[in-house]
């Protein structure tokens, strides 16, 4: 829109996204997707803080005096409150257990006076921790050689068929900040791709939307560049490094058109889910699982008197579309072993040969 005298100015940025919803059937869905929502900082992590203590409390459950660890560490806490007593005193103590303590810190770092939920578990003979207390312990980070929070407070046991192991809610104190650091010293930051978004096709188009981003018409900077399929190095622009929390979110929050996703099939063996994107397609084998035959077949064959069609109750055939040259879809395999019952240890085992004969068009993922 011009008038007399002034030029409206259109930010690059708006004219990419306008010009790319234009050129996508999809555009409105495809806008919903945010930078922050494939991506995170480089440098947020969670951090585990450690130690060993003592539960006391056990109405006699406890380690027991033939367990020598606990019995020293009660000694050692009962001499920090000048308490002298001979170990061989305490031979007979079945209330106290010595344990491992965990807690994890919040992606994001914490702060100083902040509470974590504590993880406890027995690491000598102890029958049960029901009904226990943990005393004020220190927890310390890597390297162990600095105290970031104290723990203490009842435990909780969680199962109640594991009895050596609980929980205590807020039960560590934060004595010091862990803050995590996101920009170096040059001010560049990074954004990592999760790995199931992972590919140098996304990885590029974050570093172009970026640019955009921060163009003005007849500038184009280069603040970001793709490193890889998972990293996007990202230069804060000098006029935005007094406020580089705000830049950061503005540019987690921009708008993403996503490329094709990867077809992939996601397996979890423990669980015995299976799971299929769209586009994953499996090309002519034939495999004999456990009496079971699997056909799949590209094109589909014509009945013949010689070669007719036929069906058997153990049998099961998979036929390629007449249209185009694709091959049949993964999930209709899948579909049809289920209506004939077929466990899913055995789908996933048919799975795991047909794509080692490179029949499955995807990348294959394991979950352990």
């Amino acid at each position: 829109m011009t008038r007399m005298g002034t030029t409206t100015r259109i930010p690059l940025r708006r004219a990419f996204l306008v010009a790319l919803a234009a050129l996508s059937p999809f555009a409105s869905d495809a806008l919903a997707t945010r930078v922050a929502d494939v991506t995170h900082l480089q440098g947020r992590r969670s951090n585990t803080l450690v130690g060993y203590g003592l539960v006391i409390g056990l109405g006699g459950t406890g380690d027991g005096g033939k367990y020598v660890a606990s019995i020293m560490q009660l000694q050692a806490m009962l001499a920090k409150f000048e308490i002298p007593v001979p170990a061989s005193a305490l031979t007979e103590t079945k209330n106290v257990a010595i344990v491992m303590i965990e807690a994890t810190l919040p992606e994001n770092g914490s702060r100083e006076g902040d509470r974590v939920d504590v993880r406890v578990n027995s690491t000598g003979s102890a029958k049960s921790l029901a009904g226990g207390y943990l005393v004020p312990t220190p927890l310390q980070g890597p390297g162990l050689d600095r105290v970031f929070a104290f723990a203490s407070g009842p435990v909780r046991l969680i199962d109640p068929k594991n009895k050596t192991s609980g929980i205590i809610a807020n039960g560590a104190t934060l004595e010091a900040d862990v803050i995590h650091g996101y920009i170096s010293d040059d001010w560049d930051f990074t954004l990592v791709l999760e790995d199931v978004h992972a590919s140098h096709a996304l990885s590029s188009v974050i570093a172009q939307l970026v640019n955009e981003y921060s163009s003005e018409v007849g500038q184009a900077r280069q603040i970001a560049r793709a490193i890889g399929p998972k990293q996007v190095v990202i230069n804060i622009p000098l006029e935005e490094r007094s406020a580089p929390t705000d830049f950061i979110g503005r540019v987690e929050s921009l708008e993403l058109l996503m490329p094709p996703a990867e077809a992939r099939v996601v397996i979890n063996r423990r669980s015995g889910t299976i799971v299929i994107s769209d586009g994953v397609e499996v090309g002519p084998a034939v495999i004999s699982h456990n009496g079971l035959s699997i056909t799949t077949q590209q094109p589909p064959a014509n009945p013949t008197p010689e070669v007719p069609i036929t069906r058997e109750e153990r049998a099961v055939g998979i036929d390629a579309p007449k249209r185009d040259n694709t091959g049949a879809k993964l999930q209709e395999l899948v579909d049809a072993l289920n209506q004939l019952n077929v466990p899913s240890k055995d789908i996933i085992e048919i799975i795991e040969n047909l794509h080692r004969l490179g029949k499955v068009t995807g990348k294959l993922v394991i979950v352990e």
